[in-house]
């Protein structure tokens, strides 16, 4: 069975974004894989080195990530610090990571720009990171963003770079993987864009009924149609594409019948919306908010998962340590 990595920061909560862009996929991959899913508490800190609590922070998204549907006796869920063995692998890695190759990551160019305040080497050194937490379980596939495509043939390059100095075929080179049928990109409630935190135009999974309801019903309109069957702009088409992702079809059709009659009345819609989505959320919801009150449930959920991924990657790097030359 082909083994699947994935990785979140834990800098804030799960949208409907991510669920319906990712998490409702790995619930399936799940039971197709060798799934590995870790918080990527360590990567946090080249963008937020004094967290305010990372732990409750990671329990926060290993709560969510359970009521989403991860089952951890079907999938490797873990904390990314709580599997050390994925720092030695880092610094052997490192050692063969050359500055200019480095300098030329479009990320590290963009975080330079954006925090020129915190330029640190461990934002530098971000793709040999990543390559060490695919590598260590020799990850056949990892599910990435477009926004990761560079780093994922870094760390394509750092397996080729590993085998060719130590004239072996140990590490394969891990495969990006898409959702590009499965995955519905989920708009964002400010007219344009896709749903994200930094955007500030989410929906979190977590969010009360009246949170929900305040946020889409800020959500941007226009004066309404003025032609019959006219084409929506985008942040009235934004809408329509939540009610496609979250109401029934009879729902969305009505409102689409509404709005091509010239006679759709945006207030209505909202209101349906908003309702439509607490309904959606509010089971997941319930189930964060039982995970979340039982923090020794967690702690034993994310001690079990690090010791079966430091299981694994203790044997990849007692490996690597024979291949360079180290007692293993």
């Amino acid at each position: 069975m082909q083994t699947v990595l994935s990785g979140i920061r834990p800098t804030g909560n799960l949208h409907l974004g991510n669920y319906f862009g990712a998490v409702r996929s790995f619930v399936e991959m799940q039971n197709n894989y060798n799934s590995y899913f870790f918080i990527a508490d360590w990567h946090s800190l080249t963008t937020h080195p004094t967290p305010e609590d990372i732990r409750r922070s990671a329990r926060t998204i290993l709560a969510e990530y359970l009521a989403c549907g991860i089952d951890p006796e079907k999938a490797t869920i873990y904390i990314q610090s709580d599997v050390p063995e994925v720092l030695e692998l880092y610094l052997y890695l490192n050692m063969n990571a050359y500055l200019g190759e480095l300098e030329r990551v479009t990320s590290f160019k963009e975080k330079v720009r954006k925090q020129p305040d915190n330029v640190n080497a461990g934002l530098l050194t971000y793709p040999t990171l990543m390559a060490a937490d695919i590598l260590i379980h020799k990850a056949d596939k990892v599910p990435v963003g477009k926004d990761q495509e560079q780093n994922m043939e870094m760390a394509r390059l750092f397996a080729r770079r590993f085998n060719r100095i130590y004239n072996v075929e140990f590490f394969k080179e891990p495969e990006s993987f898409h959702f590009s049928e499965k995955a519905v990109k989920v708009p964002g409630l400010d007219g344009s864009g896709k749903m994200g935190k930094s955007e500030g135009n989410a929906i979190y999974l977590k969010d009360d009924e009246a949170t929900i309801k305040k946020k889409v019903m800020k959500a941007v309109t226009d004066a309404g149609p003025t032609e019959p069957n006219q084409e929506k702009p985008e942040p009235i088409a934004n809408l329509f594409t939540m009610l496609e992702i979250v109401s029934s079809r009879e729902t969305y059709d009505f409102f689409n019948e509404q709005y091509n009659t010239c006679q759709v009345r945006y207030g209505d819609l909202k209101k349906q919306l908003a309702a439509d989505i607490n309904t959606f959320c509010a089971p997941i919801r319930e189930r964060i908010n039982e995970y979340l009150s039982n923090t020794e449930l967690l702690d034993r959920i994310a001690r079990q998962g690090a010791e079966k991924a430091r299981e694994h990657a203790a044997a990849t790097l007692r490996e690597v340590r024979q291949i360079i030359g180290f007692h293993a």
